[in-house]
Protein backbone atom coordinates (compact mmCIF):
# COMPACT_ATOMS: atom_id res chain seq x y z
CA UNK A 1 0.00 0.00 0.00
CA UNK A 2 1.13 3.49 -0.81
CA UNK A 3 2.80 6.08 2.02
CA UNK A 4 0.28 8.47 2.64
CA UNK A 5 0.84 12.06 3.43
CA UNK A 6 0.17 13.59 7.14
CA UNK A 7 -2.37 15.26 7.07
CA UNK A 8 -2.35 19.42 6.81
CA UNK A 9 -1.81 21.01 10.61
CA UNK A 10 -4.47 23.41 11.96
CA UNK A 11 -3.54 26.71 11.85
CA UNK A 12 -5.99 29.53 12.68
CA UNK A 13 -5.45 33.17 11.00
CA UNK A 14 -4.07 34.93 14.30
CA UNK A 15 -1.34 31.63 14.37
CA UNK A 16 -0.27 32.02 10.57
CA UNK A 17 -0.10 35.78 10.76
CA UNK A 18 2.58 35.45 13.89
CA UNK A 19 4.37 32.48 11.63
CA UNK A 20 4.65 34.80 8.71
CA UNK A 21 5.79 37.97 11.29
CA UNK A 22 8.80 35.44 12.42
CA UNK A 23 9.33 34.22 9.13
CA UNK A 24 10.04 37.45 7.67
CA UNK A 25 10.98 39.48 10.09
CA UNK A 26 14.67 40.61 10.08
CA UNK A 27 14.98 40.46 14.06
CA UNK A 28 13.84 36.76 14.16
CA UNK A 29 16.80 34.43 14.89
CA UNK A 30 17.52 32.03 11.34
CA UNK A 31 16.51 28.98 13.65
CA UNK A 32 13.37 30.53 14.74
CA UNK A 33 12.59 31.86 11.62
CA UNK A 34 13.49 28.12 10.08
CA UNK A 35 10.77 26.41 12.41
CA UNK A 36 8.15 29.03 11.31
CA UNK A 37 9.04 28.19 7.55
CA UNK A 38 8.73 24.42 8.36
CA UNK A 39 4.57 24.56 10.02
CA UNK A 40 3.29 27.14 7.07
CA UNK A 41 4.38 24.37 4.95
CA UNK A 42 2.82 21.85 7.06
CA UNK A 43 -0.31 23.81 7.58
CA UNK A 44 -0.65 24.44 3.90
CA UNK A 45 -0.31 20.42 3.38
CA UNK A 46 3.03 19.78 2.06
CA UNK A 47 4.49 16.29 2.98
CA UNK A 48 7.06 16.14 5.35
CA UNK A 49 9.66 15.04 2.86
CA UNK A 50 9.02 17.68 0.35
CA UNK A 51 9.37 20.11 3.22
CA UNK A 52 12.62 18.62 4.48
CA UNK A 53 14.07 18.02 1.17
CA UNK A 54 13.06 22.16 0.23
CA UNK A 55 14.24 23.26 3.43
CA UNK A 56 17.44 21.41 3.41
CA UNK A 57 16.54 19.83 6.59
CA UNK A 58 15.86 16.33 8.05
CA UNK A 59 12.53 14.45 7.90
CA UNK A 60 12.97 14.03 11.70
CA UNK A 61 13.41 17.97 12.32
CA UNK A 62 10.20 18.05 10.44
CA UNK A 63 8.43 15.86 12.69
CA UNK A 64 10.13 17.13 15.37
CA UNK A 65 8.83 20.59 15.23
CA UNK A 66 5.08 20.06 13.79
CA UNK A 67 4.45 18.03 17.02
CA UNK A 68 5.66 20.87 19.22
CA UNK A 69 3.13 22.79 17.54
CA UNK A 70 0.52 20.92 17.56
CA UNK A 71 1.10 20.91 21.56
CA UNK A 72 2.37 24.45 22.23
CA UNK A 73 1.18 26.43 19.18
CA UNK A 74 3.92 29.30 18.17
CA UNK A 75 5.02 29.84 21.85
CA UNK A 76 6.33 26.08 21.41
CA UNK A 77 8.70 27.35 18.25
CA UNK A 78 10.38 30.04 20.11
CA UNK A 79 12.33 28.16 23.05
CA UNK A 80 14.22 25.16 22.99
CA UNK A 81 13.94 21.92 24.94
CA UNK A 82 14.78 21.27 28.62
CA UNK A 83 18.40 19.26 27.95
CA UNK A 84 19.21 17.23 31.42
CA UNK A 85 22.45 19.19 31.32
CA UNK A 86 25.90 17.28 32.26
CA UNK A 87 25.55 14.27 34.69
CA UNK A 88 26.48 15.35 38.55
CA UNK A 89 29.89 14.66 39.73
CA UNK A 90 30.67 11.96 41.94
CA UNK A 91 30.66 12.75 45.64
CA UNK A 92 34.11 13.99 47.15
CA UNK A 93 33.24 10.94 49.95
CA UNK A 94 33.59 8.41 46.93
CA UNK A 95 36.21 10.04 45.12
CA UNK A 96 38.41 9.84 48.73
CA UNK A 97 36.93 6.31 49.18
CA UNK A 98 38.76 5.17 45.58
CA UNK A 99 41.98 7.13 46.36
CA UNK A 100 42.37 5.46 49.83
CA UNK A 101 41.39 1.87 48.44
CA UNK A 102 44.28 2.71 45.90
CA UNK A 103 46.60 3.45 47.98
CA UNK A 104 45.98 1.55 51.11
CA UNK A 105 44.48 -1.68 49.76
CA UNK A 106 45.34 -4.55 47.39
CA UNK A 107 42.58 -7.01 45.61
CA UNK A 108 42.65 -10.74 46.81
CA UNK A 109 45.26 -12.43 45.53
CA UNK A 110 47.27 -9.63 43.28
CA UNK A 111 49.27 -6.95 43.67
CA UNK A 112 47.76 -4.04 42.31
CA UNK A 113 44.61 -2.63 40.99
CA UNK A 114 43.17 -2.64 37.63
CA UNK A 115 40.66 0.06 36.54
CA UNK A 116 38.38 -2.45 36.17
CA UNK A 117 38.49 -4.38 39.31
CA UNK A 118 38.72 -0.94 41.07
CA UNK A 119 35.48 0.03 39.50
CA UNK A 120 34.11 -3.13 39.98
CA UNK A 121 34.83 -2.76 43.71
CA UNK A 122 33.53 0.38 44.56
CA UNK A 123 30.61 0.67 42.37
CA UNK A 124 31.46 2.89 39.51
CA UNK A 125 32.18 2.95 36.07
CA UNK A 126 35.97 2.07 34.75
CA UNK A 127 35.87 5.46 32.99
CA UNK A 128 35.09 7.67 36.35
CA UNK A 129 37.73 5.66 38.41
CA UNK A 130 39.92 6.45 35.29
CA UNK A 131 38.86 9.94 35.67
CA UNK A 132 39.78 9.83 39.63
CA UNK A 133 43.26 8.42 39.27
CA UNK A 134 44.84 10.54 36.42
CA UNK A 135 43.19 13.73 38.31
CA UNK A 136 45.15 12.72 41.58
CA UNK A 137 48.01 10.93 39.36
CA UNK A 138 47.72 6.71 40.86
CA UNK A 139 49.53 4.93 38.55
CA UNK A 140 48.84 1.56 40.36
CA UNK A 141 50.26 -0.69 36.48
CA UNK A 142 53.52 1.31 37.45
CA UNK A 143 56.29 0.86 39.57
CA UNK A 144 60.00 2.09 39.97
CA UNK A 145 63.24 0.38 41.09
CA UNK A 146 65.27 1.52 43.78
CA UNK A 147 68.38 0.75 46.06
CA UNK A 148 69.46 2.47 49.12
CA UNK A 149 73.50 2.55 49.52
CA UNK A 150 74.26 0.64 52.82
CA UNK A 151 77.89 2.00 52.60
CA UNK A 152 79.34 3.34 55.65
CA UNK A 153 81.26 5.88 53.96
CA UNK A 154 78.18 7.07 51.46
CA UNK A 155 78.57 10.42 52.63
CA UNK A 156 82.52 10.94 51.92
CA UNK A 157 82.46 8.71 48.73
CA UNK A 158 79.19 10.89 47.20
CA UNK A 159 81.41 14.13 48.34
CA UNK A 160 84.70 12.97 46.45
CA UNK A 161 82.94 11.89 43.61
CA UNK A 162 80.58 15.07 43.26
CA UNK A 163 83.74 17.08 43.53
CA UNK A 164 85.68 15.75 40.95
CA UNK A 165 82.20 16.27 38.49
CA UNK A 166 81.68 19.76 39.60
CA UNK A 167 84.78 21.33 40.21
CA UNK A 168 88.20 18.62 38.31
CA UNK A 169 91.37 19.76 39.84
CA UNK A 170 93.80 21.52 37.81
CA UNK A 171 96.15 20.03 35.69
CA UNK A 172 94.35 16.67 35.61
CA UNK A 173 92.06 14.98 33.79
CA UNK A 174 88.60 13.28 35.19
CA UNK A 175 87.77 9.77 33.66
CA UNK A 176 84.43 7.62 34.65
CA UNK A 177 85.46 4.46 34.08
CA UNK A 178 83.44 0.98 34.01
CA UNK A 179 82.50 -2.11 31.67
CA UNK A 180 80.35 -3.55 30.25
CA UNK A 181 80.71 -7.51 30.78
CA UNK A 182 78.55 -9.89 28.74
CA UNK A 183 77.49 -8.18 25.99
CA UNK A 184 75.61 -10.79 23.57
CA UNK A 185 76.31 -11.29 19.97
CA UNK A 186 72.64 -12.08 19.53
CA UNK A 187 71.64 -13.27 15.90
CA UNK A 188 68.10 -13.36 14.81
CA UNK A 189 66.67 -16.61 13.59
CA UNK A 190 64.90 -14.56 10.62
CA UNK A 191 65.85 -11.23 8.98
CA UNK A 192 63.12 -8.54 10.45
CA UNK A 193 60.83 -6.19 8.52
CA UNK A 194 61.55 -2.64 7.81
CA UNK A 195 59.62 0.16 8.80
CA UNK A 196 57.30 2.20 6.59
CA UNK A 197 54.28 4.23 7.05
CA UNK A 198 52.18 2.87 9.50
CA UNK A 199 53.69 -0.03 10.38
CA UNK A 200 56.99 -0.16 13.01
CA UNK A 201 60.10 -2.03 12.28
CA UNK A 202 59.90 -5.90 13.39
CA UNK A 203 62.67 -8.38 15.01
CA UNK A 204 62.05 -12.07 15.65
CA UNK A 205 61.80 -12.95 19.58
CA UNK A 206 64.06 -15.67 19.27
CA UNK A 207 67.42 -15.76 18.35
CA UNK A 208 70.99 -17.42 18.11
CA UNK A 209 73.74 -16.52 20.36
CA UNK A 210 77.40 -16.67 18.58
CA UNK A 211 79.59 -15.71 22.12
CA UNK A 212 80.28 -12.49 24.67
CA UNK A 213 82.43 -9.53 25.02
CA UNK A 214 83.24 -6.98 27.53
CA UNK A 215 83.59 -3.50 26.92
CA UNK A 216 86.48 -1.88 29.21
CA UNK A 217 85.24 2.31 28.34
CA UNK A 218 86.61 5.45 30.06
CA UNK A 219 84.11 8.58 29.71
CA UNK A 220 86.75 12.10 29.84
CA UNK A 221 84.05 14.44 31.53
CA UNK A 222 85.83 17.41 30.31
CA UNK A 223 85.46 17.06 26.35
CA UNK A 224 83.18 13.83 26.55
CA UNK A 225 85.43 11.93 24.60
CA UNK A 226 85.32 8.27 25.25
CA UNK A 227 88.07 5.74 25.35
CA UNK A 228 86.80 2.40 24.95
CA UNK A 229 88.31 -1.10 24.43
CA UNK A 230 86.74 -4.70 23.65
CA UNK A 231 88.25 -8.06 25.41
CA UNK A 232 86.93 -11.23 25.79
CA UNK A 233 86.98 -11.55 29.89
CA UNK A 234 86.33 -9.35 32.52
CA UNK A 235 89.44 -10.10 35.13
CA UNK A 236 92.03 -8.17 36.65
CA UNK A 237 94.39 -9.15 34.10
CA UNK A 238 91.95 -7.11 31.31
CA UNK A 239 91.66 -3.82 33.19
CA UNK A 240 95.27 -3.31 34.16
CA UNK A 241 95.47 -3.72 30.10
CA UNK A 242 93.00 -1.11 29.80
CA UNK A 243 94.58 1.28 32.21
CA UNK A 244 97.94 0.65 29.86
CA UNK A 245 95.61 1.88 27.15
CA UNK A 246 94.26 5.11 29.15
CA UNK A 247 97.68 5.41 29.93
CA UNK A 248 98.78 5.45 26.08
CA UNK A 249 95.45 7.80 24.67
CA UNK A 250 95.84 10.52 27.97
CA UNK A 251 98.67 13.10 27.94
CA UNK A 252 101.72 12.12 29.72
CA UNK A 253 101.76 15.71 32.39
CA UNK A 254 98.23 15.04 33.07
CA UNK A 255 97.20 13.21 37.11
CA UNK A 256 94.24 11.04 36.39
CA UNK A 257 91.27 10.74 38.38
CA UNK A 258 89.49 7.78 37.70
CA UNK A 259 86.15 7.24 38.74
CA UNK A 260 84.85 3.53 39.58
CA UNK A 261 83.01 1.01 41.02
CA UNK A 262 83.31 -1.11 43.70
CA UNK A 263 83.95 -4.36 41.51
CA UNK A 264 86.76 -6.38 43.07
CA UNK A 265 88.61 -6.76 39.78
CA UNK A 266 89.83 -3.14 40.31
CA UNK A 267 91.47 -3.70 44.05
CA UNK A 268 93.56 -6.83 43.19
CA UNK A 269 97.45 -6.85 44.14
CA UNK A 270 97.82 -6.91 40.78
CA UNK A 271 96.14 -3.75 40.08
CA UNK A 272 97.53 -2.21 43.38
CA UNK A 273 101.34 -2.83 41.75
CA UNK A 274 100.18 -1.39 38.73
CA UNK A 275 99.09 1.77 40.73
CA UNK A 276 102.24 1.99 42.87
CA UNK A 277 104.41 1.97 39.23
CA UNK A 278 102.25 5.05 37.59
CA UNK A 279 101.89 7.60 40.48
CA UNK A 280 99.69 9.61 38.42
CA UNK A 281 96.61 7.00 38.20
CA UNK A 282 94.14 7.74 41.58
CA UNK A 283 91.34 6.04 41.59
CA UNK A 284 88.46 7.44 43.70
CA UNK A 285 85.15 4.53 44.15
CA UNK A 286 81.37 5.43 44.15
CA UNK A 287 79.68 4.19 47.44
CA UNK A 288 78.03 0.27 46.52
CA UNK A 289 74.80 0.23 45.27
CA UNK A 290 74.76 3.61 43.66
CA UNK A 291 75.82 3.03 39.81
CA UNK A 292 73.69 6.09 38.97
CA UNK A 293 77.21 8.07 40.42
CA UNK A 294 79.33 6.58 37.43
CA UNK A 295 78.62 8.79 34.43
CA UNK A 296 79.87 6.23 32.61
CA UNK A 297 76.51 4.25 32.57
CA UNK A 298 74.46 6.79 30.93
CA UNK A 299 76.97 6.35 27.72
CA UNK A 300 76.79 2.69 27.87
CA UNK A 301 72.52 3.27 28.02
CA UNK A 302 72.78 5.03 24.49
CA UNK A 303 75.26 2.80 23.40
CA UNK A 304 72.82 -0.11 24.21
CA UNK A 305 69.72 1.87 23.01
CA UNK A 306 71.48 2.94 19.63
CA UNK A 307 73.77 0.17 18.40
CA UNK A 308 72.87 -3.00 20.49
CA UNK A 309 69.64 -3.96 20.98
CA UNK A 310 68.18 -3.92 17.85
CA UNK A 311 71.34 -5.42 16.02
CA UNK A 312 71.99 -8.57 14.76
CA UNK A 313 75.03 -10.01 15.10
CA UNK A 314 76.62 -13.39 13.20
CA UNK A 315 79.72 -13.16 15.44
CA UNK A 316 81.59 -11.81 18.47
CA UNK A 317 83.85 -9.97 15.87
CA UNK A 318 80.85 -8.02 14.43
CA UNK A 319 79.66 -7.27 17.88
CA UNK A 320 82.74 -5.39 18.27
CA UNK A 321 83.26 -4.12 15.17
CA UNK A 322 79.08 -2.40 15.58
CA UNK A 323 80.49 -1.10 19.35
CA UNK A 324 84.00 0.61 17.45
CA UNK A 325 81.51 1.78 14.84
CA UNK A 326 79.56 3.49 17.70
CA UNK A 327 82.75 4.72 19.62
CA UNK A 328 84.47 6.30 16.63
CA UNK A 329 81.24 8.16 15.72
CA UNK A 330 80.34 9.67 19.21
CA UNK A 331 84.53 10.65 19.17
CA UNK A 332 84.16 12.50 16.06
CA UNK A 333 81.32 14.91 17.78
CA UNK A 334 81.17 13.86 21.41
CA UNK A 335 78.77 14.62 24.05
CA UNK A 336 79.64 16.32 26.79
CA UNK A 337 77.50 14.50 30.32
CA UNK A 338 77.35 17.75 33.04
CA UNK A 339 76.40 16.35 36.34
CA UNK A 340 74.21 19.52 38.12
CA UNK A 341 73.06 18.12 41.52
CA UNK A 342 75.90 19.14 44.35
CA UNK A 343 76.37 16.80 47.14
CA UNK A 344 74.18 18.67 49.97
CA UNK A 345 71.15 18.14 47.37
CA UNK A 346 72.01 14.66 46.66
CA UNK A 347 72.12 14.38 50.55
CA UNK A 348 68.66 15.58 51.07
CA UNK A 349 66.77 13.65 48.60
CA UNK A 350 68.49 10.48 50.44
CA UNK A 351 67.25 11.99 53.92
CA UNK A 352 63.90 12.32 52.54
CA UNK A 353 63.43 8.87 51.31
CA UNK A 354 64.76 6.96 54.20
CA UNK A 355 62.13 9.23 55.83
CA UNK A 356 59.41 7.90 53.55
CA UNK A 357 60.75 3.88 53.76
CA UNK A 358 60.86 4.35 58.11
CA UNK A 359 56.80 5.31 57.66
CA UNK A 360 56.35 2.08 56.11
CA UNK A 361 57.98 -0.39 58.78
Amino acid sequence: MANLSAAALSCDKIQKTQLQRLESSGKTPQKIALRARIILKACAGEANTAIAHSLHVSRPTVLLWRNRFAHAGVPGLLTDAHRPGRKKALAPEKVEAVIQATLHTLPPGKTHWSIREMAQAQGLSRMAVQRIWRQHNLQPHRIKTFKLSRDKDFVGKLRDVVGLYMNPPEKALVLSVDEKSQIQALDRSQPGLPMKKGRIATLTHDYKRHGTTTLFAALEMLEGEVIGECLPRHRSKEFVKFLNTINKKTPADLDLHLILDNYSTHKTPLVKRWLKRHKRFHLHFIPTSSSWLNMIERWFRDLTDKAIRRGSFKSVQSLIEAIEKYLAIHNAAPKIFTWTKDADTILAKVVKCKEALGTLH
